[in-house]
């Protein structure tokens, strides 16, 4: 089991985990995931840490269909900036390497926000905190178990 696993079994929510192979080659985690486990990509949430402008390090959690705004994330954070954060401070600070990160059980768990269209799903899956593993829970849950606001947080992909 992961920490984000074991988070979710503690709190005595309802959830699911899902696996699937993981692709060595493959750099689209998210997508991979959508793909391997047959779900539309607006149900598959992608983690993300950025870091603003005042060094701290934060958690993004949107569908893997969008791309995050960073002007977006930085409001609602307070910032001036946001940028994604380098690979090595994200393992650091939440224990999880890139395609593996979860929102929950994190190391040093980081403020977050889920973007608004996670509200539309009854379930949506999230990396439970190793690449080729996703945990099926609903929206609120995952807000309450990661102290989380929904936010609109994103644009349609343009690629």
């Amino acid at each position: 089991m992961t920490p984000g696993i074991n988070i979710a079994r503690k709190a005595g929510i309802r959830f699911q985990v899902h696996e699937y192979t993981h692709d060595p080659k493959s750099e689209a985690y998210g997508q991979e995931a959508a793909e391997k486990l047959g779900l539309p990509p607006d149900r598959v949430f992608k983690t993300l840490v950025l870091e603003l402008d005042s060094r701290e390090l934060v958690v993004v959690v949107l569908p893997v269909s969008r791309m995050l705004s960073m002007k977006l994330i930085a409001r609602a954070a307070g910032a001036k900036k946001a940028s994604m954060a380098q690979p090595q401070l994200v393992a650091r600070s939440t224990g999880y390497v890139l395609g593996g990160v979860s929102p929950l059980g994190q190391k040093k768990p980081l403020r977050t926000w889920i973007d608004s269209s996670a509200r539309g799903h009854s379930t949506i899956f999230v990396s439970a905190g190793r690449r080729g593993l996703e945990i099926e829970l609903s929206p609120g849950a995952l807000r309450d178990l990661t102290n989380a606001s929904f936010c609109e947080l994103s644009q349609d992909r343009t690629d």
